[in-house]
């Protein structure tokens, strides 16, 4: 059986969107997260990241995106980028919260999850920031991963 006064998530670069996003609209559901390079305001990442196309589709479908035309956000598809991402929903995350960071990540700009690690810290919920210079998207040198690893269990085992 599960216990629901001991559930986690955790989730990477799309995991970490999943994440954050059911952080923010199942607030009572999970006690505690972990998140890896997340996606947390897709408005603000469109135009810093080398996935633009991801943007888009996620948010607008798909079609909307012109390869040989590229061109910022539209104030009505700025809004939808802002109404689809896990930040429109922060107001209502309870889950203290682990933030890791690849510095040097251009696919999820490390600004997406320092957005998101403030935001959180203003509201006084229990939140940790993990930084990786040398790292990019995938946080995968030995030494980081396992920091990462390690950390996330501890922040699991100190909130649930």
């Amino acid at each position: 059986a599960i216990d629901p006064e001991r559930v986690g998530i955790c989730g990477g670069s799309h995991g970490g969107f999943l994440a954050a996003h059911l952080s923010g609209q199942h607030p009572d559901l999970f006690k505690v997260a972990s998140m890896r390079n997340p996606c947390i305001n897709i408005a603000s990442m469109v135009t810093a990241t080398d996935i633009p196309d991801w943007c888009y589709v996620e948010t607008l479908g798909i079609g909307k995106y012109e390869w040989d035309n590229f061109r910022a956000p539209s104030k009505e598809e700025n809004d939808k980028m802002w109404d689809n991402s896990p930040i429109a929903h922060l107001e209502n995350v309870k889950a203290p919260t682990l933030v890791a960071l690849g510095m040097k990540d251009r696919r999820v700009p490390p600004s997406q999850g320092l957005e998101y690690f403030h935001s959180l810290r203003a509201k006084s919920l229990p939140t940790k920031l993990l930084v990786y210079e040398d790292c990019d998207h995938a946080i995968d040198r030995v030494v980081s991963e396992a920091d990462f690893w390690i950390n996330t269990k501890q922040w699991f085992d100190k909130h649930l």
